[in-house]
């Protein structure tokens, strides 16, 4: 069951009922040291029965570590001058930069991610502090972190190719996760989404995208060997990373 709706975020959705894409703010789904995630109503604009709102949370909003995810950052968003300056002495106009970048860092690798075909939310909108993405659940409960799933032994196989699969579909749109783990995909019915893309980098641009990449794949890989699935992270890891040089992917 959902928790009460809260009131902390309402005016940062404000516009988005007002432009039609929320009819309702119906529940709380999580609420997390960067983020709350709202369960809404669709309204017209969104053409989803239920969307989840994502809002961030602005100047308290802080990725831990986020100087290996940032290093790159300047090259890929064209930031320059005294907003690059701003950014590197970490004043307050500099928080308000790196805090949008990550915004819009997560929006658009849902949309070009989405675009490809991968298992992500459907995007459906972001302004301010919030992403409306499409909602993956039913109106009882939302779907569920795969850490906290039990699965069945026969799906896990199917399971873990798919997400070795998204990780090749993820290099070909030039991205890494950066930050991938069992608690950011979610499970229902025997379907996954992966989720939190803030932090997302492009490998051509970040010269730490090899070792977050192995990471992210080693995370997965430890979550389901407990269901016999047996992986070498390593090879793994080393064998995307080769096929993206030599652009085969």
């Amino acid at each position: 069951m959902y928790r009460s709706s809260g009131g902390n975020h309402y005016e940062q959705l404000e516009p988005f009922i007002d432009q039609g894409y929320i009819n309702e703010v119906l529940g709380l789904v999580k609420s997390g040291k960067e983020a709350s995630v709202y369960f809404c109503e669709g309204g017209p604009a969104a053409n989803e029965h239920f969307v989840a709102a994502k809002v961030f949370r602005g100047r308290q909003y802080r990725f831990k570590n986020d100087a290996v995810y940032q290093q790159a950052r300047s090259r890929e968003m064209g930031i320059r001058g005294r907003y690059l300056r701003a950014m590197e002495k970490g004043s307050s106009f500099g928080r308000q930069v790196a805090e949008g970048t990550w915004h819009m860092r997560e929006y658009e690798t849902l949309q070009v991610l989405y675009d490809a075909g991968g298992m992500v939310p459907r995007p459906i909108a972001s302004g301010g502090d919030v992403i409306i993405m499409e909602y993956f659940g039913d109106e009882d409960e939302a779907a569920y972190q795969l850490s906290r799933v039990d699965l069945d032994e026969e799906e896990a196989p199917e399971l873990f190719g798919q997400l070795m699969g998204f990780f090749e579909l993820m290099m070909r749109c030039n991205r890494v996760h950066g930050d991938l783990s069992p608690h950011n995909v979610l499970y229902w019915e025997g379907e996954l989404k992966v989720i939190d893309f803030p932090q997302a980098t492009d490998p051509r641009f970040n010269d730490a995208a090899r070792e977050l990449l192995t990471r992210d794949i080693e995370n997965i890989c430890r979550y389901f060997r407990q269901y016999g699935v047996e992986s070498d992270t390593t090879r793994l890891a080393d064998d995307l990373w080769y096929r993206f040089l030599r652009a085969e992917l």
